[in-house]
């Protein structure tokens, strides 16, 4: 007999609880909103607000803490610290400059702070890049494009993949690639222009009961944002590793959605005469020792990353541990009990599968 971590014959009521997760994601939701407009405000990096980044070197090790407190000086303002490497030698400083400001001068300033902080440590600077605020901006708009299309291109596949309805998602998906594009010319901010397409998108799905989609949709919306209202709350500076995060952490919820569709769907055919929240409590739970091993060792690899990957790599590590127990959720309580919010919307597909399964001739069946 095999090891099993969770028995196969588990029958927990997922979707009878699922008010209390609603309740906890609105919770959630709205503090990292109140944290962004009423609070500090999301925290932008140097790679999207512009600034300076100067990689140094030391003769001798240097703690994190020591560097930054010596460092924190007028001539250097907002300045971070982030160590990569290993033997505590290596660091990359971060601050925000003027674009006006010379590069030459800058990398002056750097190195008669260093001297003065660590007169007997001798340092070098290896790398000096400085990010201008429109550079900054252009990265923060492909960033926010990046996320769209993203959860635009998964809307087609999964209307694809589990309703057959290939050419209503790509016909949706060039309308709103279209239409964001004309958009862009009307000057409004990209954030804007990204909020009102995803809307319209979400729109769109449900009227044409493209339910997949819209149930994936959602639990994409509420992981990334969950994990932006944390790390807005924990006052984490969102930069290109955050949101490769964010991308990374979109595959990885949606992959737990499919695994949880295919069962939906599997059951559906298998079943199609039990209600709707039977069907889904089953796939939930036949799929909750694959779900649970998958998460706890994701988890664990990024843990061990924000643990012992150095500073570079920290937030990115801390994003996804975030988007991992947020997304593993919202696979179960978001986008599966969406599907049973909208009512027996899958009839369509249940009738559809069931009608191919029994035709003559196919599947084995004759």
């Amino acid at each position: 007999m095999g090891f099993a971590f969770i028995r196969h014959n588990t029958n927990y009521n997922f979707m009878g609880v699922r008010h209390y997760s609603y309740a906890l994601s609105a919770a959630l939701l709205l503090a990292g909103l109140c944290a962004i407009i009423f609070g500090s405000g999301l925290k932008m990096g140097i790679d999207f607000a512009g600034g300076a980044i100067v990689q140094v070197q030391f003769a001798q090790p240097v703690e994190d803490n020591a560097l930054k407190k010596s460092m924190d000086v007028p001539e250097l303002p907002g300045i971070s610290t982030q160590r990569f490497g290993e033997g505590g030698r290596d660091y990359l400083l971060r601050f925000t400059a003027d674009a006006s400001t010379n590069a030459s001068a800058l990398r002056t300033s750097v190195a008669e702070a260093l001297q003065k902080a660590f007169p007997d440590n001798r340092s070098t600077i290896e790398r000096l890049e400085m990010v201008g605020p429109k550079v900054g901006g252009d990265l923060a708009n492909k960033a926010l494009e990046a996320l769209y299309y993203a959860i635009l291109l998964i809307a087609v596949y999964i209307s694809g993949r589990f309703e057959q309805r290939w050419m209503a998602g790509a016909a949706m998906a060039a309308a709103l690639w279209g239409g964001m594009y004309l958009l862009s010319f009307t000057g409004a901010g990209m954030g804007l222009l990204v909020c009102a397409a995803l809307a319209v998108t979400l729109a769109v799905c449900w009227k044409l009961r493209l339910n997949y989609a819209l149930g994936a949709i959602a639990g994409l919306l509420h992981d990334v944002g969950i994990t932006i209202g944390l790390l807005a709350i924990l006052g984490v500076d969102v930069d290109l590793n955050v949101v490769a995060a964010l991308l990374t952490l979109i595959g990885y919820s949606l992959n737990d959605t499919i695994i949880v569709y295919d069962r939906l769907r599997e059951n559906l055919r298998a079943t199609p005469d039990l209600p709707l929240i039977s069907i889904i409590n089953a796939a939930v739970n036949q799929t909750l020792s694959r779900t649970i091993l998958t998460s706890f060792t994701t988890f664990f690899a990024t843990l061990a990353l924000f643990v012992l990957g150095g500073g570079v790599i920290h937030d990115f590590a801390l994003t996804m541990m975030i988007g991992v127990v947020v997304g593993t959720l919202s696979s179960i309580y978001v986008s599966s009990a969406i599907l049973l919010a909208l009512g027996d919307t899958a009839l369509y597909v249940r009738a559809q599968e069931k009608e191919e399964y029994e035709r003559p001739g196919e599947h084995g069946i004759v």
